[in-house]
């Protein structure tokens, strides 16, 4: 007995191509609407971070971490020195803010919570940014990138807050959108520093951003 071979026709392959092709559409458009929101939520760090540390500034005259009056909260709490520098590293260790030796840049977190401009428990931990990179602050020190980018580049010599772990293309983004788009020069700078690796006198500051889709940046923009 002859068997009739049966399969699909053209015009269903086709159909399902279609489809296929509608469904890897619609992910991969979606991706890029996760990715364009968590720049937004970027950009609110930025804006949120700056905002609470004026309103800190307005309400009390002095520099959330530096506060040399934050025992206004308790004897426990550590004040700073009141010198008007933040002293430390944007990305130095969480620490316990009620041990003398805490740096004032981890101080910074614990009395802007305490002080209910930032929300969550008191203490010293870092925010996290929606790349799982921390958020840090310090007072720019004219001598490591980005606070000095490029070596004819004037650094950065006041307060400024750093992002980290930021995708090159999440950087380009925050650049072009609240500055002037290049990693060297304006209020905002970025350094390829993959990872938690910290900002160091030999990190990279590019003369302009590669998206590359493997590029890894830190970007700092000053208060």
């Amino acid at each position: 007995m002859k068997r009739k071979q049966t399969g699909f026709t053209l015009v269903e392959i086709a159909i399902v191509l279609v489809i296929v092709g509608l469904l890897l559409g619609g992910i991969l458009k979606g991706q890029e609407m996760i990715i364009q929101a968590k720049v937004k939520n970027s950009i609110t760090d930025f804006s949120g971070v700056s905002a609470a540390y004026y309103g800190y500034q307005d309400r009390y005259r002095a520099i959330p971490g530096d506060d040399a009056a934050a025992t206004r909260w308790g004897a426990d709490v550590i004040p700073g020195d009141g010198n008007r520098i933040l002293a430390g590293a944007y990305n130095a260790a969480d620490a316990n803010p009620t041990v003398a030796a805490t740096p004032e840049t981890i101080l910074w977190w614990d009395h802007l919570r305490r002080s209910g401009f930032v929300t969550g428990a008191s203490g010293g931990t870092k925010p996290v940014n929606s790349f799982g990179g921390f958020l840090g602050v310090q007072t720019g020190n004219g001598a490591t990138p980005p606070i000095a980018a490029l070596p004819a580049a004037t650094g950065f010599t006041n307060l400024i807050m750093c992002s980290q772990n930021l995708p090159d293309k999440v950087a380009i983004a925050l650049d072009v959108q609240m500055d002037d788009g290049s990693p060297a020069t304006g209020a905002v700078r970025g350094v390829l520093a993959p990872g938690d690796v910290a900002i160091t006198e030999t990190s990279v500051v590019p003369a302009a951003y590669a998206e590359t889709g493997t590029g890894v940046y830190t970007l700092c923009r000053q208060f």
